[in-house]
């Protein structure tokens, strides 16, 4: 063997042995992450099996956050935050609830086709519900299917806020074990059928009388009767209108769906939202105001169910005035509200 030879196999066996080194180095710098998110999160696991598997999603849906991140044309950014060791797939089955009811609805409620907003010709140019004290603070419907009752509970607070000038923190436990006329509490529901029940048991009572479990239950008659807030009826925004929903939305909180299963809308940060998603609507939340950003782009604002360890604290901005009547992610399809 020549001395070239030696040479060049020394030199081989080093560079394989630091790549080895930086691969496990890296390896090793995502465990190290992993067990910092864990330790920010309260995340546990029951062995280490279930660990290294957490693990492994860990680390794809890091790469892919940096993916996304690092493309440099979006408006809006990802991050590694609560739901980083679910698998898209574990996140759809669990974390949305909305569902558009097939049941006949009674006609008990003040359920008509009008739109009280129909005749308005100015609207500011933002709005911020929560700078008008309409909002109550974010919540965390956990792995209970029920943003339906969060997006209703929400729309009433804020209607309640406007009538009363109190902002109430009411029971969205209340609309899961009792409002059970099409919606299936913890397995989905519709945000029209939460307003319908509560004009029914005329009224809503508080979230300290009863207080939120993320499961399913038995109603609690008694605790229901001690209503807080009650509505008179509700209306739908007219479908598939982006200006019929400023309307509304200048004057109180409105219920939306979207579709909010993507990978982009589980793992959002920041920014006003554009893209990653269609119109199979899955989610429910409220509409708490609009704007527009610096760079001239109009946007919702939205209030989430997933705690205030997601998005913007627990809010988003998406994307206004979309090219698809629709609306992005399907928000001018479905939006109704309390009226009182």
């Amino acid at each position: 063997m020549t001395f070239i030879t030696v040479l060049l196999v020394i030199l081989g066996t080093c560079t394989s042995q630091a790549m080895s080194r930086r691969i496990l180095e890296v390896e090793v710098s995502i465990a190290d992450k992993h067990e910092e998110w864990m330790a920010k999160h309260g995340r546990t696991y029951k062995d280490n099996d279930e660990k290294q598997k957490r693990l492994e999603i860990f680390k794809d849906n890091m790469d892919f956050v940096n993916k996304v991140n690092n493309e440099g044309n979006r408006t809006y950014k990802l991050s590694v935050n609560k739901f980083a060791d679910l698998t898209n797939e574990e996140f759809r089955a669990t974390r949305t609830g909305y569902m558009l009811s097939t049941e006949p609805r009674s006609t008990t409620a003040e359920t008509t086709s009008s739109f009280k907003y129909a005749s308005v010709t100015n609207v500011p140019g933002s709005m911020d519900w929560r700078k008008k004290g309409a909002v109550t603070s974010v919540k965390d419907q956990g792995e209970c299917e029920c943003c339906w009752a969060f997006s209703a509970t929400a729309a009433v607070e804020g209607l309640t806020k406007i009538k009363t000038g109190k902002l109430v923190d009411l029971s969205e436990q209340q609309l899961v074990n009792c409002a059970t006329n099409g919606n299936n509490g913890c397995h989905r529901g519709w945000m029209d059928n939460a307003f319908e029940y509560i004009v029914q048991n005329q009224g809503q009572t508080t979230e300290t009388n009863y207080p939120y479990v993320a499961m399913d239950g038995t109603c609690d008659t008694n605790k229901a009767s001690a209503k807080a807030a009650k509505i008179t009826g509700f209306e739908d925004v007219p479908a598939n209108n982006e200006e019929a929903l400023l309307k509304a939305a200048a004057h109180q909180p409105i219920s939306v769906a979207i579709e909010g299963e993507g990978r982009d809308f589980q793992l959002y940060a920041s920014g006003i939202f554009t893209g990653g998603c269609g119109t199979d609507l899955n989610h429910a939340v409220t509409l708490v105001g609009y704007g527009v950003a610096e760079d001239g782009t109009k946007h919702w604002l939205i209030k989430n169910s997933w705690g205030e360890n997601w998005g913007e604290g627990g809010y988003m901005r998406i994307q206004r005035d979309y090219s698809d009547p629709a609306g992005l992610c399907g928000i001018a399809m479905q939006a109704s509200y309390p009226v009182a």
